[in-house]
């Protein structure tokens, strides 16, 4: 047995059952163990593509993605897949070749590195110089990716090193079960107490509360309690949108009707929040906020987000032990009477009929034809911003958004892994043109390998979030225009499904055609973003008039 053999041992015994990867001449002894063993191997077209399905992997199971690549290029074109990873709290190891120890004191073809180039982007990265360490390093890889809070490790295989010979003895190490950790008594205590005694008390549910899988004691918590809940864009769904005490998703540019709510509350309850998601000086700008943390970890340092009780442990726990602790509040007239004017203002675009469509009347369409356990996938870009606002969701991971990093290119690979997972579910991947033009290789894959999603660009032949912010900041825009193949024919041209849209009636019926292919589909429809700077401007005026009426009844 040598080294590259024991590795894939290992990989299996962490439960490994798709790696995502290029070949490479640096990586032959580790495609070769893997191909003799339980593992499917999945080619990719990009090395960066397959980076993101491991991410995506690593979001919807809790359990690390993992990817591979050669060295020197192969490895690069990893970076940003993992960064995104990272950032957003997915679990992911990513697993390079690298050229042999014996040449890596000289100047040599194709090194770098690349210890000191993943180091700024996981949490964990090492190279492996001795036959005997893999098992330990393995290990270690997979448990720092999915100790809380997630993120991507990296390993480095010398090809030397990959094919020298291992003793028999050599074995994968046993993976221990993370034990719950429960909160102390003292901080549930201090928490239910400034609860009760909040006059104008907003749940901030984050990522942290997916991962925790505190759904059901969260709606509970808010039901019972009577306590207004905002989420954030990776927390879509963690309280169904329906729930009438649902305000729904933060985190767009603009001030929106979440951030006035918070800037009406007098304690934020913080649940599984994460800093990254979106800074604690958005929508606590003078730090006056009191704040309640929920999590398993404590809460980072940051002069805006200092709370008044840190509350560390199992969140379904902490929250039903607080929850215990507290009477039912009032109810929050004054938040209900905001959520009333979403509902209102979200509803109104059902009927728009107008072409290019509306990004608004797009996602009510979208909705209708999504179930409530099926998956949407955006790409970043300015569609990002409308599904933010206007895609709904009844169950957490059923839109992945890339918003730590905010990663363009995410959503056709990442695609790829959500179908692969759930084959019985509709998948529906959200591009912008630009986005898609980034990974549209992908769809090659897809293809390939038996995963029929659908995509759907919304084409407007501009980088259209960065001319949105060119146009607000400078009244015009510059370098953002482009133009586009003909996407029916390219997905022809791919052996998958092309649909173009013509008129608004026509999307729902091509979206329901789309989803019974049995080969991928993409869905070109055109947008009318327009609508971008019409929303900077609507916004401005929510403010005010939720300062003239609401404001006066909370004051």
């Amino acid at each position: 047995m040598n080294t590259a053999e024991l590795m894939v041992k290992c990989l299996e015994k962490e439960g490994v059952k798709y790696i995502f990867g290029i070949p490479g001449e640096e990586n032959l002894a580790l495609l070769n163990a893997i191909h003799e063993s339980s593992i499917e191997f999945i080619t990719t077209r990009h090395e960066q593509g397959a980076a993101f399905m491991a991410d995506v992997y690593g979001r919807l199971t809790g359990k690390a993605g993992v990817c591979l690549a050669t060295l020197g290029p192969g490895a690069t074109n990893l970076v940003t897949g993992v960064a995104d990873a990272d950032g957003d709290g997915a679990p992911l190891v990513a697993i390079t070749g690298q050229v042999g120890t014996e040449r890596m004191h000289i100047t040599s073809h194709q090194f770098l590195d690349l210890t000191k180039m993943f180091e700024p982007i996981t949490k964990r990265t090492k190279m492996v110089v001795r036959p005997d360490t893999v098992n330990e390093i393995v290990r270690l890889a997979f448990k720092y990716a999915e100790s809380e809070k997630p993120g991507a490790t990296h390993i480095d295989l010398p090809v030397n090193i990959s094919k020298m010979p291992v003793s028999d003895e050599e074995r994968p190490l046993e993976k221990q079960e993370e034990p719950r950790e429960y909160a102390d008594v003292n901080s549930i205590e201090r928490a239910a107490a400034a609860v009760f005694k909040a006059k104008r008390p907003v749940i901030l549910a984050g990522s942290g509360a997916v991962r925790g899988e505190c759904s059901k004691a969260l709606t509970s918590f808010v039901d019972e309690l009577h306590i207004p809940v905002i989420n954030t864009m990776i927390a879509k769904g963690i309280v169904p949108f329906d729930n009438p005490y649902s305000l729904w998703t933060i985190g767009i540019p603009q001030k929106d009707y979440q951030n006035y709510v918070l800037e009406q509350a007098d304690l934020v309850i913080c649940v599984g929040y994460d800093l990254v998601e979106f800074a604690p000086g958005k929508w606590n700008p003078s730090g006056k906020t009191a704040i309640v943390h929920i999590d398993k970890r404590p809460a980072h340092i940051n002069k805006l987000y200092q709370p008044k009780v840190e509350v560390v442990g199992d969140l379904s726990d902490s929250l039903d032990k607080i929850h215990m602790r507290v009477s039912q509040c009032p109810e929050p007239e004054w938040a209900l009477e905001i959520r009333r004017r979403i509902v209102e203002e979200h509803e109104a675009y059902a009927r728009d009929n107008s072409f290019p469509m509306k990004p608004q009347r797009i996602l009510q369409d979208v909705r209708k034809v999504m179930g409530e356990d099926d998956i949407v996938l955006s790409d970043v870009g300015a569609h990002k911003m409308w599904i933010a606002r206007h895609y709904n969701c009844y169950q957490p991971n059923t839109c992945l958004i890339s918003n730590g990093f905010a990663t363009m290119g995410i959503a056709v690979p990442g695609a790829v892994a959500a179908k692969l997972l759930n084959p019985d579910k509709k998948v529906l991947a959200i591009s912008g043109d630009g986005g898609f033009m980034m990974n549209c290789q992908e769809i090659e894959t897809a293809v390939r390998i038996g995963t029929p999603f659908v995509t759907l660009i919304f084409n407007d032949s501009h980088y259209g979030l960065i001319k949105w912010k060119q146009l607000d900041q400078y009244g015009k825009s510059c370098y953002v225009d482009f133009t586009n193949p003909d996407f029916v024919k390219l997905a022809e041209g791919m052996h998958a499904k092309g649909y173009r849209i013509g008129k608004a009636e026509e999307l729902i019926p091509a979206l329901e055609d789309a989803f019974k292919q049995k080969v991928p589909a993409i869905i070109d429809c055109r947008v009318d973003y327009e609508e971008n700077e019409k929303l900077s401007g609507h916004l401005k005026d929510v403010y005010e008039k939720l300062n003239a009426s609401v404001g006066n009844s909370v004051g």
